[in-house]
């Protein structure tokens, strides 16, 4: 090779490396300047990554998105497979059309209630007329909608990054916007949005979080592996805030704090359940507790598969992690396409049922049979239940 050929081969090479090199000094630099690392409070979701192995959980029952949301009053029927194996003609609110327009509502229109640290809104809206709303709500929010039922008033988010959450120290501010992917927090987030109707045509909306890091695994933490983290009632807080603002079109910075207020504020009821026994019993009526107890299996995890409102069965699945190992109860929460590992998770039924007097209600587990489950599992099931229902 000449001398000259030797110097453009040269100069070929050393550019990208150089870039390379300089790429890689950033990041150390940034890594070192530990003394500024600050974290924001706000959340921000616009424009983060989301992790490819959490998209869709094997857990997660994709219901028929075009059954149409119909929950009969008081304590009619409410089931996926029962509603979309009715017959045609049978009676059931048709959904707002998609491209209606739904105006605001007034701030007396909209109720925070509390219990524990669970909090929920009161609107008088429909459920047909909420659902267009809240699904703009999550998608301008940066929390794309995954999956949707209408038939169990469920909605649920994609895994996405807070990305609020990255160190903003002086050299990320600095070259961020060129190396902005190459900065990770670790941990991922996906709501899940249940509404209830009441009788008097309003609606109760749910929000509840669900959390994943990313830990770091083997003898020398050569890898990495998706966990359960807890859910976050702040998180669900600053989001049924911001929905309070989105529902009464407050934009004004001082009408979006005085929303989040409403929902910081609220007092809390009095603890309201307690474990006795193979039950937990709950100092509410029917219809309290079943709602709560939906929220409940929401915030844990459980996959709800099925509902019956009139005999009071949530029909859910479970993996004990004790029973599969930590690993397999995490890879099959938060990986898909494995049958296998699928088949790990066990039926049962969650019966909500209402005492005599109607003040009072008990919430006992069942095996996939129907028969009282007293097993060490159910037992952990009613443990998780009570610790969401004081």
């Amino acid at each position: 090779m000449t001398t000259s050929n030797k110097k453009t081969f040269a100069n070929r090479v050393s550019a990208p490396t150089a870039a390379r090199v300089l790429a890689l000094s950033a990041l150390a630099l940034s890594m070192a300047a530990c003394t500024t690392v600050f974290e924001s409070d706000k959340v921000d979701y616009k424009g983060s990554k989301k992790a490819a192995p959490l998209d869709v959980p094997p857990d997660l029952t994709q219901l028929q998105k075009d059954n149409r949301y119909a929950v009969p009053e008081g304590r009619g029927v409410a089931t996926a497979s029962g509603l979309a194996a009715a017959p045609a003609g049978t009676a059931a609110a048709a959904p707002v059309a998609g491209g209606a327009t739904i105006g605001p509502v007034s701030t007396e229109a909209v109720r925070v209630e509390r219990a524990g640290d669970q909090r929920w809104l009161v609107v008088k809206q429909t459920p047909e007329q909420l659902w267009p709303q809240l699904r703009d709500f999550w998608n301008d929010a940066g929390l794309p909608v995954a999956t949707e039922s209408q038939t169990t008033g469920v909605m649920e988010t994609e895994w996405v990054e807070n990305r609020s959450k990255i160190p903003q120290d002086f050299l990320r501010n600095t070259i961020g916007k060129v190396f902005d992917k190459a900065y990770s927090t670790g941990e991922r987030d996906k709501f899940r949005t249940r509404l209830e109707r009441l009788p008097d045509g309003s609606t109760e909306i749910y929000i509840s979080h669900r959390g994943a890091e990313e830990v770091l695994t083997g003898a020398q933490k050569e890898s990495t592996v998706w966990t359960v983290r807890p859910n976050d009632p702040t998180l669900e807080a600053q989001f049924l805030g911001r929905l309070v603002a989105r529902l009464t079109g407050a934009t004004a910075p001082e009408q979006v704090q005085a929303a989040q207020a409403k929902v910081d504020s609220a007092a809390p009821a009095p603890q309201r359940a307690k474990l006795a026994g193979n039950a937990v019993e709950v100092d509410e009526g029917f219809d309290r507790a079943w709602r709560r107890v939906g929220l409940a299996l929401d915030r844990v995890g459980f996959t709800v598969e099925d509902r019956d409102r009139v005999q009071g069965i949530y029909f859910v699945r479970y993996v004990d992690p004790e029973a599969t190992g930590k690993d397999g109860f995490f890879s099959k929460l938060f990986s898909f396409g494995n049958d296998d590992k699928a088949k790990e998770a066990q039926r049962y039924r969650v019966l909500v049922k209402g005492n005599d007097g109607g003040n009072s209600s008990a919430v006992t587990v069942q095996d996939n049979e129907g028969k009282a489950d007293t097993s060490p599992t159910a037992g952990k099931i009613l443990s998780l239940l009570n610790d969401e229902l004081k």
